[in-house]
């Protein structure tokens, strides 16, 4: 086996806990001696042990000498764990392989300076791009102090959503809705619109067949309209935040203040505004959002341009109707020109339908305009 081969396994372990280590990255760590394996480790919730620190405990005395291959660059403060890098010199790692380096600014190089200042050879980017990918919530958050943002829709393959009437149920089969729940349970929040909750009452919970972590719920409610027997707000699975416009009173939130459950966020514009919503769940440490919302809340996010992702499922149906509703509705773009531009990372088949993985072009996602 080569690096690339032990990155490799690093990163499948980072790959295996990239749903519950928010707010921190998924890590994988791996060490080497002699040719064999002695010790794996990764990065299993925040506030525990780090990636290279079961890793190195499981090598043992087998870590003095050996190469210790890492996802992602060593931690150099103190903070509810000590600094890994530390760790790494005190066990007489020879060799450090780091697959990035840290976007944090409380690392940010330093992790691999200190090793190198302690005479461990360092080699960095043995799989970077991959181990990008996998930490791409991670970097986007770090980089933008904002939620990673996951829109997913599911249309017919003339594009459409729902029948005239509004009937959508269910448009995809089986699998493709299991699938919806995986990225529920990866996600650190799920948002809808008001229409949503008042038209189809959803739980918006993670409902897996071996358990699943079910998201912060989030409500886009201007005018303070959410049904307060809906599920989001008497079930008691998830938290619900709901994000309001100025203009609503006191009195019109009184009765939702005696949930517990659930949280009004007003903001001081009347109409609540998407840039505004990701600034606000930045600041509450939310890293990443699933969009399940209806075409107006998905049109929203498009014309922002606040999408880092985009799932499709298609079904091989035909809906047809010119009035019959699509994934994206709102003003839209007047120009080619304008319009969000998309690469197109994965087609699979997902039970008799198809998954399509989109992600804007680099002018758009690496230059947030808020337009």
């Amino acid at each position: 086996m080569n690096d690339e081969d032990y990155m490799r396994y690093a990163l499948d372990l980072a790959l295996g806990v990239s749903a519950q280590t928010s707010p921190n990255p998924p890590v994988g760590a791996v060490v080497v001696k002699d040719g064999a394996i002695v010790g794996i480790g990764a990065h299993l919730k925040a506030g525990e042990a780090h990636a290279e620190v079961h890793a190195l405990e499981m090598a043992g005395d087998k870590a003095q000498g050996a190469t210790i291959y890492v996802t992602l660059e060593p931690c150099s403060h103190h903070g509810r764990t000590p600094p890994c890098a530390d760790l790494i010199v005190d066990k007489g790692i020879e060799r450090a392989v780091i697959a990035v380096a840290d976007p944090n600014e409380k690392v940010a190089g330093q992790g691999i300076k200190k090793l190198r200042n302690a005479n461990v050879n360092v080699d960095i980017g043995v799989l970077g791009q991959e181990a990008e990918e996998v930490n791409a919530i991670f970097f986007h958050y770090t980089k933008t102090k904002t939620p990673f943002v996951t829109v997913k829709s599911a249309v017919s393959l003339d594009g459409k959503t729902a029948t005239v009437t509004g009937d959508s149920e269910w448009i995809t089969g089986d699998e493709a809705r299991l699938d919806v729940h995986h990225y529920r349970h990866k996600h650190d929040a799920i948002l809808v619109g008001v229409n949503t909750v008042i038209a189809d009452n959803p739980k918006l919970t993670s409902r897996l067949p071996n358990g699943g972590r079910n998201p912060i719920r989030i409500i886009l409610d201007t005018n303070l309209r959410t049904p307060l027997d809906a599920n989001v707000m008497t079930d008691n699975e998830a938290p619900t935040w709901i994000f309001t416009g100025g203009n609503v009173t006191e009195q019109e939130k009184a009765s939702f203040l005696e949930m517990p459950q659930v949280e009004i966020i007003q903001l001081e514009e009347e109409q609540v505004d998407i840039n505004t919503v990701l600034g606000t769940l930045g600041e509450r440490k939310v890293m990443s959002v699933f969009v399940e919302g209806g075409s107006d809340v998905n049109g929203s996010f498009l014309k922002k341009q606040r999408i880092n992702q985009l799932i499709m499922y298609m079904a091989p149906k035909l809906i047809g109707g010119k009035d019959a509703p699509t994934s994206f509705a709102g003003e839209g773009f007047q120009q080619i020109s304008e319009i969000l531009g998309l690469t197109i990372k994965q087609v699979a088949m997902i039970g008799e339908d198809i998954k399509v993985i989109a992600e804007p072009g680099k002018e758009v996602s690496d230059v947030y305009r808020n337009n």
